[in-house]
């Protein structure tokens, strides 16, 4: 059980920084692209980089590699479970604020659109970062 703890604790770590190069590499490109959908450049570059970084990381320090796996195969892998978890960050950010917030009335008399936006990605969030753990391990980790 330790262990188990002490890789969800990596994989914690390792998300944190990925997430703080994400949003600043997206933060920069939206300061330096003068353009309407600028903002579509930075979200593509911020969350390309962060997965190559995080791929880097996680198979170096979180999870223990499947020696007979090929590391392209793994590297594609990990794209695409990560491509699977940005797709399911936005649907469940769509459903907090399009299918929740925007339907119910009395949560708008109590919580402002802003604030609504910021908990539907946290709880978002919160479910995607279990996804991406469960399935890393699954699909890119030796069994013991």
């Amino acid at each position: 059980m330790k262990k188990l703890i002490d890789q969800i604790l990596k994989f914690g770590v390792v998300g944190v920084l990925c997430f703080a190069i994400d949003f600043a590499i997206y933060t920069v490109l939206i300061a330096l692209i003068d353009w309407h959908y600028d903002y579509v450049i930075a979200t593509f570059f911020g969350f390309t980089i962060s997965v190559i970084v995080n791929y880097i990381l996680s198979m170096k320090f979180v999870f223990e590699r499947k020696e007979d796996m090929d590391r392209r195969k793994e590297f594609v892998i990990f794209v695409v479970l990560s491509v699977i978890g940005g797709i399911l960050n936005e649907l469940l950010i769509l459903l907090c604020i399009a299918g929740i917030y925007d339907n119910w009335a009395w949560l708008q008399t109590v919580l402002a659109r802003d604030p609504a936006k910021l908990l539907g990605k946290i709880a978002a969030t919160g479910v995607v970062m279990v996804y991406n753990f469960v399935t890393r391990k699954i699909f890119l980790e030796r069994k013991n």
